[in-house]
């Protein structure tokens, strides 16, 4: 029988994507906001043409995972979403990335995970509806496919 390697060693592969993002998690701020806002310059074009994002304007959305000790900072200036590592709140979302992971691909209703205080909003309801309400709206097939796909993985091991 061949030996495997422990790293790929069926009971550590479900442990294998979080080290994965551990190390994207702890990469530096400015290559983090690099990525993050080209990422979300694309993902809500639309939205952002549209005007579906103005409410972000001289506000700010605190994201935390709380299980990869990150935060980050969303608002909108100048047509753009931008991302920061300190602000002053508006609205914040916490949880941890299997639950960020379930919203994101969907397989989990977010109703429920809001519900369940598996992912808790804290700060200005108006505006935490809102932004529940655009990623309900957001549709996954429509994602950059690189983003998409590594949505899909991700989704695997939080199943």
């Amino acid at each position: 029988m061949p030996q495997t390697s422990p790293l790929f060693d069926r009971q550590h592969l479900p442990s294998l994507p979080r080290l994965l993002l551990r190390g994207l998690f702890q990469a530096p701020f400015s290559l983090q906001r690099l990525v993050l806002e080209q990422t979300l310059q694309r993902v809500f074009k639309e939205a952002l043409r549209d005007g579906d994002l103005d409410f972000l304007k001289g506000q700010h959305l605190k994201i935390h995972i709380i299980d990869m000790d990150c935060i980050w900072y969303f608002s909108h200036l100048w047509g753009r979403i931008v991302v920061s590592r300190k602000a002053h709140e508006s609205v914040a979302i916490s949880g941890h990335l299997k639950e960020f992971v379930q919203l994101a691909t969907r397989c989990v209703d977010p109703d429920t995970l809001f519900f369940q205080r598996r992912l808790v909003i804290e700060g200005s309801t108006e505006m935490g509806l809102q932004i529940k309400n655009l990623l309900d709206s957001l549709d996954i097939e429509e994602l950059p496919l690189p983003l998409r796909k590594g949505i899909e993985i991700a989704s695997r091991f939080v199943r």
